[in-house]
């Protein structure tokens, strides 16, 4: 196992803390100017029971990364709350679950390539692309004269997920959203 300095985990890493295996939530520099050291505030969610935890470290404090296997996978289709994925080296069929999605069935959508983490033989989460793209399914009508200022409009995607879109996208255009923060980037 490596170890990484807590100022460089991200939502999503895996880390082993306490004995146990967690997956970062939520990552937060903190700095109190003139009063003490900068921190991160982390929030972690144990991989197998599910179980949730804050931590505060150091920045400077190093912590475990596993290593797990990541396997390239196509997502094909959802059924009731399982995802089918298809291995891109065996092109065997894999089925996943809601609890190892984890919020990210948004951003599959059909022929998504992937990377599915697995430890010990068994899948335990997925690595999302860093933009998907998406087309726009509803919105309010084109403002005439609208630019690309400061002001956003709701939109629904095809899938049904809600973006804020600048005011001149309209329904039917396609857009590059990130997996990251869900924000919309550019038209496609």
């Amino acid at each position: 196992m490596s170890k990484v300095l807590a100022i460089e985990l991200r939502p999503g890493a895996l880390i082993r803390h306490k004995g146990q295996l967690w997956r970062v939530a939520k990552s937060e520099h903190v700095h109190v100017g003139g009063r003490g050291g900068a921190y991160m505030q982390v929030e972690l969610k144990e991989v197998r029971e599910g179980t949730k935890l804050n931590e505060r470290l150091r920045t400077d404090e190093k912590v475990e990364r596993p290593f797990v296997d990541g396997r390239r996978m196509q997502f094909l289709y959802r059924e009731a709350d399982r995802f089918v994925f298809m291995d891109q080296e065996s092109f065997e069929q894999s089925e996943l679950g809601t609890d190892i999605i984890e919020g990210a069935e948004h951003f599959l959508l059909p022929e998504t390539e992937v990377q599915v983490m697995m430890l010990d033989g068994a899948a335990i989460g997925i690595e999302l692309p860093a933009a998907v793209t998406m087309e726009i399914a509803e919105t309010e009508p084109r403002i005439k004269g609208a630019t690309a200022a400061a002001s956003y409009k709701p939109a629904t995607t095809a899938n049904g997920f809600s973006v804020m879109v600048p005011p001149f996208i309209e329904i039917g255009e396609k857009i590059r959203v990130s997996t990251a923060t869900g924000e919309y980037m550019e038209r496609a």
